[in-house]
């Protein structure tokens, strides 16, 4: 199948961006270009970045450039950093432009299809990449799969062929669900879980492979979701969580989530995203989150920012 989809631009180059942006490179050096401003332009056009010890030397452009639009958008930054991502992608935005965020959370999409329209964005959630990143490299054993496509995908779209055709292509493993709001939420609540526990006990998927007490933090943190979830009608249940055990197996002991990435290099996390959210949601729905508030409290407290 041929891909209607020649010109891509891409913002956020942390650890998915960065593999996303590689494997779209090595498909057509032509295709891709880099989003950035300011001092992540001067870092990404002087040292570009490396992935699994290969360099990458990506065309960037910065938000005022004014080239043709793009036929597909990727979005892949950090959630407090979307607000003003959706401002930087404006001149790549055209009348036929695909919008896709690969970043964590349940409300990216919202946020994009506020701006520029829902009927431009595709859901999407990347799951089992055991990514690691250190400075401008990355590395990473597992690939992982990303889930994409409209809210609900009986049959594909034109613009999901299209995005399908483009991942065959490039060798990016892909899924399309037909409950793609579903997976969302169980990206959602495998986040929620995985990403804040090993923040707050400073551990490896190792100890989510092995330790009883690890897997008893994270899962009590999914299970407010998958409360808050029934109450949203959206079926989550115990057999997404040994679903999501059977990914976690398949992942590098060694490897670390995103969060206890940032949490080790002093970085802001997305708990306000996780944790956060599910407290939001938790009071709208009239759900008790006393895991995550406690979650919340440690996080905020590992950044050293109090809660109160």
């Amino acid at each position: 199948m041929m891909s209607s989809i020649e010109s891509i631009s891409l913002i956020g180059t942390g650890a998915m961006g960065s593999f996303y942006a590689s494997k779209l490179f090595d498909m057509d050096q032509k295709c891709i270009s880099l989003i950035a401003d300011g001092e992540r332009y001067a870092r990404l056009k002087g040292k570009g970045f490396f992935v699994n010890n290969r360099h990458y030397d990506l065309p960037v452009m910065r938000p005022e450039d004014e080239s043709p639009p793009s036929d597909l958008v990727i979005v892949a930054v950090k959630h407090h950093h979307l607000p003003k991502a959706i401002s930087d992608i404006r001149n790549r935005i055209g009348e036929n432009t695909v919008l896709l965020s690969v970043m964590n959370g349940i409300d990216s999409e919202a946020q994009l299809g506020a701006a520029y329209g829902m009927e431009k964005v595709l859901y999407a959630v990347a799951v089992g990449i055991d990514a690691l990143r250190e400075g401008n490299r990355l590395t990473y054993t597992t690939q992982g799969r990303l889930f994409f496509g409209e809210a609900k995908n009986p049959v594909a779209s034109q613009r999901v062929k299209d995005v399908q055709a483009l991942f065959d292509r490039a060798a990016i493993a892909y899924e399309t669900p037909v409950d793609m709001i579903r997976v969302l939420w169980w990206k959602f609540m495998i986040n929620v879980g995985i990403n804040q526990a090993s923040a707050v006990l400073r551990a490896p998927y190792s100890a989510f492979q092995t330790s009883q007490k690890a897997k008893e933090l994270m899962e009590s943190a999914m299970r407010e979701v998958m409360a808050i979830a029934k109450e949203a009608m959206v079926d989550l249940s115990e057999k997404d969580i040994e679903n999501w055990y059977s990914v976690l197996a398949g992942l590098s002991p060694r490897g670390k989530t995103s969060m206890l990435q940032d949490v080790e290099a002093g970085r802001k996390t997305e708990v306000d995203m996780l944790a956060g959210k599910v407290i939001e949601l938790g009071k709208i729905y009239g759900i008790p989150t006393p895991v995550n508030e406690r979650i919340l409290r440690s996080i905020k407290r590992i950044e050293g920012k109090p809660y109160l």
